[in-house]
């Protein structure tokens, strides 16, 4: 997937989050939108997700050169955000296979693969209420980067993850990223340091 910002702003009231953006996220790369906590990292996220529109300007998605309609924007982006909330009723299992019947996952890809990346795939059975911070977050990157989407946004993905945690992430985005276009909007360097792209949201002030 290509994303093209024209002219892009969003804004809250008065105050604009970012303005007079034109930028092309192109097909396959791996791009890090840093900035300052409050800086508009995650607002920036969601207008990329079509979840939010700008309030200025265009964003354009594509793929193979065909545009994507907004519509059925939501079967190619994955996100995991910690303001994504999960469904704590759920047992770890139920998670997984609810995920798989909304968005497939990766072409050769089972709910029973998708737990054994887990390292606490024993818990199939637990409901997520009872799951630490850290073991949230890790259930949440693994959705987002098994599922079979052609754009995976990643916000602040090392939040709640010990050093354990961490280097499992990177693990899995090694694995699991590919040929897709990745973007993680973080201000800690060992999130994103596998970006060969890099956007300071605060040049858009």
């Amino acid at each position: 997937m290509t994303i093209r910002l024209e002219n892009a702003g969003k804004r809250y009231r008065m105050e604009w989050v970012f303005r007079r953006m034109d930028y092309t996220f192109e097909a396959g790369g791996r791009y890090a939108v840093l900035g300052p906590n409050g800086s508009g990292k995650s607002t920036l996220l969601k207008v990329l997700s079509g979840f939010l529109s700008p309030s200025r300007g265009k964003v354009h998605f594509s793929q193979e050169g065909q545009t994507i309609s907004h519509e059925y924007l939501y079967r190619s982006v994955s996100l995991a955000a910690p303001y994504v909330e999960l469904i704590e009723e759920f047992t770890l299992w139920e998670a997984i296979r609810f995920q798989e019947r909304f968005k497939p996952f990766l072409p050769g890809w089972s709910s029973a693969d998708v737990l054994g990346l887990l390292p606490f795939s024993g818990q199939k059975d637990k409901q997520i209420k009872y799951f630490s911070s850290g073991m949230k977050q890790r259930l949440k990157l693994a959705l987002a980067l098994c599922s079979d989407t052609d754009l995976v946004l990643l916000d602040e993905p090392g939040t709640n993850l010990d050093a354990q945690g961490q280097d499992w992430y990177l693990q899995l985005v090694d694995q699991l990223a590919g040929d897709r276009l990745l973007i993680v909007a973080s201000n800690v360097e060992a999130d994103f340091r596998f970006c060969g792209q890099r956007l300071d949201i605060l040049g858009y002030k």
